[in-house]
C-alpha cells in the first residue's frame, strides 16, 4: 500500500466522518470548541504521519486518535489552570480581594448573562429566574405557573443552553 493511498484513504474517511466525529467528541467531552479543535488537530496529525501503515478500520482509528487528542488537551488545560491558580494565589490572598482583571472579566460575563436572560422568551425567562434566583423547585414552579414539571425542566434546559451559548460566543 502506498503512502499516498494511506493518506488519501484516511483523509477520505476523515472528511466523510467529520460531523460524526465532531458529534462524538461533543457527546464525550461536552464542548463544541474542544471538538472542533480536536477534529482539526486530528487532520493535522494525519497529514504528519510519516510512514504508511495498514489500518484495518480507518474510521475507528480516527475516532480513537481524536479521543486521545481530546484527553491530552484536557489534561494539559487542567495542568495549565493549576499552574495559573498557584501563581496568582499570593495576590488574591494578600488582601482578600479579587484581582482587577478578574473583576472586569466577571462584570463582562455578568452583563452577557443579563442580556442572554433578557433574550429568552417570556415564559422561559420566568421559569429560569424562579429556579435560578428564587431557588424554587421544579414542582413549585410547575404549580405556581400551572404548567407541567416536564415543561419546567425544558424551560430551564433551554435557558441554561442559551446562556452557555452566549458566553461561548462572547469568548470566541
Amino acid at each position: 500500500m502506498s503512502y499516498q493511498y494511506y493518506h488519501s484513504n484516511l483523509h477520505a474517511v476523515l472528511v466523510s466522518s467529520y460531523e460524526d466525529l465532531k458529534a462524538f467528541l461533543i457527546r464525550k467531552f461536552g464542548c463544541q470548541l474542544l471538538a472542533e479543535d480536536v477534529v482539526q488537530e486530528t487532520w493535522l496529525r494525519v497529514n504528519q504521519l510519516a510512514e504508511p501503515r495498514t489500518v484495518a478500520h480507518p474510521r475507528a482509528y480516527l475516532f480513537k486518535m481524536a479521543a486521545n487528542l481530546a484527553i491530552d488537551h484536557l489534561r494539559s488545560e487542567k495542568a495549565r489552570k493549576r499552574h495559573i491558580s498557584v501563581e496568582s494565589a499570593p495576590e488574591d490572598i494578600s488582601n482578600g480581594m479579587p484581582l482587577p482583571d478578574r473583576v472586569i472579566d466577571y462584570q463582562q460575563r455578568l452583563a452577557i448573562l443579563r442580556r442572554a436572560v433578557d433574550e429568552l422568551p417570556p415564559r422561559c425567562r420566568e421559569v429560569f429566574l424562579l429556579h435560578k434566583f428564587e431557588d424554587c423547585t421544579h414542582a413549585e414552579i410547575a404549580e405556581r405557573l400551572n404548567i407541567s414539571r416536564n415543561m419546567v425542566e425544558k424551560h430551564i434546559i433551554r435557558g441554561l443552553a442559551h446562556c452557555r451559548d452566549r458566553l461561548q460566543q462572547a469568548i470566541q
